[in-house]
């Protein structure tokens, strides 16, 4: 079941955050992230505020995936040749996807991303965008299967994060 998050949340979603740090630290995924500045406790806390955090919960209740859906495009998707000129208000924006690594494969992400289009439709937008890092092939992949199209990469600091090379993906709903 995926819903939006609550403060009792929170503690689940820093813990998978920490899960896909120490992956990451351990060579076992590369997703370009730094535990001490992105994603963090903080990034759960301040989309729960705005009401932007989603979850999603395994058949035994247990958060295993969230992510933030709102209208919010970040700065480097002005640099973006994106191949569909739509207007702020007819954009939804999928950030920060993640699923415990310790419940992957499972597919919750593509449950995640079903959940995105519907959630984006209802609010009446037409035209999902994304990102991700290069490096994350993992996603990309999968987004790809889902239709996604990658519409470049462009150098930038994304969320404290310094030299990352994002990768804008788009979809027409």
């Amino acid at each position: 079941m995926i819903r939006k998050a609550q403060a009792k949340d929170v503690d689940a979603v820093a813990d998978i955050y920490s899960h896909i740090h120490d992956f990451e630290e351990a060579g076992k995924v590369e997703i370009g992230w730094d535990r001490a500045i992105y994603p963090t406790r903080n990034t759960a806390q301040d989309a729960l505020e705005r009401g932007d955090l989603f979850v999603l919960e395994d058949d035994q209740g247990k958060v295993v995936a969230t992510a933030i859906i709102n209208d919010k495009q970040v700065d480097a998707y002005a640099q973006g040749n994106w191949e569909y000129a739509a207007k702020d208000d007819e954009v939804m924006v999928l950030h920060t996807l993640v699923v415990d690594p310790y419940a992957s494969h499972r597919g919750y992400g593509k449950a995640f991303v079903a959940f995105y289009e519907d959630y984006a439709r209802k609010a009446g937008a037409r035209y999902l965008r994304m990102d991700t890092n290069a490096h994350n092939k993992n996603a990309r992949g999968m987004y790809k299967k889902l239709g996604y199209k990658e519409i470049g990469i462009i150098p930038c600091n994304f969320n404290g994060l310094k030299d990352i090379p994002l990768v804008l993906l788009e979809k027409k709903l």
